[in-house]
């Protein structure tokens, strides 16, 4: 039996994404993702315009008239959510956890596909993989990739993101839209993000809380690290500490920014604190005007 409770905020959530889908959305989902490109469909008898580049010679060789190769774009696409769920996403100083936020992006997301008849999947991991989805079309499957999103407890609690991108190149050959979306708290994974950028549309979803880049002013406080244990004790009343806590904080982002641009990875930048409808307009139209 699903919880109530669960039940009900995955209704929310469905009848809060449809509007947001409906309304913003719509079309710069396909608008953006493409598939996988043009297919051969028909040959037809040349026409005054026609692309003299269309015109298919063996055809016309054997009828005496000149036919051309008709295309059309394989539009089908499989999107799959690659999710970090590790103990440091249960970390969030305002209303949401970062784990919550990444759940209700790829909610999002994925009746955004969805309702572009595309395919969805997901993979779930911390320093394994824990969980996985096929790719499936359907609102009743996108149901459940958010229903398990929603209510999954992990195992481990570190993050590991390069064994999960391994397993994404196993069970996965053929080439998807990858959503890799993390609070990239890991360290070697540069070089296995480049090969699964290679096969793979990768976009790198980065989520971060306020208090990651900055600390107000409340005396000492003892911070510990969700995956490790580690304890730090952090005399926030020094200007100086905040002030390199938040050059640090900068550094990180901009080094992120950086990485990602060099491997050729689109990255949508989300924060626990703001509106991330914005974030995915901005990212969906930049990107249309790119390509």
């Amino acid at each position: 039996m699903i919880p109530e409770e669960l039940v009900k905020k995955i209704r929310i959530i469905q009848i809060t994404t449809r509007k947001v889908v409906n309304d913003v959305l719509a079309g710069e989902y396909g608008s953006v993702f493409r598939g996988r490109g043009m297919e051969f469909d028909e040959v037809r008898e040349y026409m005054p315009g026609d692309e003299i580049r269309s015109i298919d010679w063996n055809v016309t060789a054997r009828t005496g008239t000149p036919y051309v190769k008709r295309y059309v774009e394989e539009r089908e696409l499989t999107v799959i959510f690659l999710v970090d769920l590790s103990a440091s996403g249960t970390f969030g100083s305002v209303s949401k956890l970062k784990n919550e936020v990444a759940a209700e992006l790829c909610s999002l997301l994925a009746f955004s596909a969805v309702k572009n008849n595309d395919k969805v999947g997901l993979i779930v991991f911390t320093d394994q993989v824990e969980m996985f989805i096929p790719p499936k079309k359907g609102t009743r499957h996108v149901l459940r990739v958010i229903r398990e999103l929603l209510n999954f407890r992990p195992r481990q609690a570190k993050t590991d993101i390069v064994g999960a991108l391994d397993y994404l190149g196993k069970v996965n050959k053929k080439r998807a839209v990858v959503f890799l979306v993390s609070d990239f708290q890991a360290e070697g994974f540069e070089k296995s993000m480049r090969v699964i950028g290679r096969r793979h549309d990768l976009v790198a979803v980065t989520i971060t809380d306020p208090r990651e880049v900055s600390l107000p002013d409340v005396g000492l406080v003892e911070l510990e690290d969700a995956e490790t244990g580690e304890l730090v004790l952090i005399d926030t009343s020094s200007a100086g500490v905040r002030k390199n806590y938040e050059r640090l904080g900068r550094e990180q982002s901009e080094h992120f920014r950086e990485l990602f641009a060099s491997m050729g990875v689109d990255q949508i930048d989300v924060r626990t604190d703001r509106d991330y409808v914005p974030r995915l307009v901005q990212f969906f139209r930049t990107r249309e005007r790119r390509y």
